[in-house]
């Protein structure tokens, strides 16, 4: 449920609390927490997850920072922090990606274990075009030809998905919020990196998951990770895996969750 509090960025919950460690979801860059509902279902039984609404994005649109990774990171960690959070399997996907996977270098104690969907900062290559034409469009007519880039080939997009962004799109001062955290992304017309060799030094387990048919950011920036690293890429996905190839993800972070049981 969302707070009224400041100090906390909007969330939804699913999921009996218990003594383990909960999943923690970030999404990308114009996602919101609504986007990992049927992933939320999918896991309810095995753990609580709590999936934030990063600031700028869904109901934190007026959230008192907006900006890059960093920024995300830090208002996560407050809100982690006021929720009594000491300990997470986190998963983020694309730019909640860079914001998990800095969270992990900074705090590596509250991790129980980290997943990341074809995550940002892996690679200086981003699709600059196609994310800054995404970020300032208003209207379903703007948004119909740019969502599907997001997917694979193969993907049958639902229309109301679509539609459901170009009403958000209508909310005052959500495009230009977008706008400016894209910019706030990019270095130019590319991605600023992430020390992401240091992935291998965590002491919890870390899997990587991306799309052979990424248009935003190459599966090849998923090469030459750390031994220490389990990465699995899908033929015929595209950057939204969790939506794509929703119970191969499912099952992928439920290992997670097992190899915290069993160890």
């Amino acid at each position: 449920m969302p707070t009224d509090s400041t100090d906390i960025l909007p969330y939804a919950k699913r999921g009996v609390v218990d003594q383990h460690p909960p999943l923690v979801l970030l999404h990308g860059f114009g996602g919101s927490a609504a986007g990992w509902t049927n992933l939320q279902i999918a896991l309810e039984r095995r753990r609580r997850s709590i999936a934030f609404d990063l600031p700028g994005h869904g109901r934190a649109l007026g959230a008192a920072k907006i900006g890059n990774a960093h920024v995300s990171m830090l208002a996560v960690m407050a809100s982690m922090d006021a929720l009594g959070l000491d300990r997470v399997h986190l998963v983020g996907h694309s730019m909640g990606g860079a914001v998990a996977a800095l969270l992990a270098l900074k705090a590596p104690e509250r991790l129980a274990s980290l997943t990341l969907l074809s995550p940002g900062g892996f690679g200086r290559e981003i699709n600059h075009v196609l994310l800054r034409a995404y970020g300032r469009a208003r209207d379903l007519e703007a948004l119909a030809p740019l969502v599907p880039q997001f997917f694979g080939p193969a993907f049958r997009l639902p229309r109301r998905m679509v539609e459901n962004e170009a009403r958000e799109r209508a909310e005052p001062g959500r495009v230009e919020t977008l706008v400016d955290i894209c910019e706030s992304i990019l270095d130019g017309n590319m991605q600023k990196m992430l020390p992401r060799e240091a992935l291998g030094d965590l002491k919890v387990p870390v899997k990587v998951i991306w799309g052979f048919a990424d248009r935003v950011l190459p599966v090849s920036q998923s090469a030459g990770l750390p031994g220490m690293v389990a990465l699995h890429r899908f033929a015929g996905v595209g950057h939204m895996p969790h939506l794509e190839v929703p119970r191969e993800v499912a099952r992928l972070i439920a290992h997670q969750i097992t190899l915290e049981d069993v160890g």
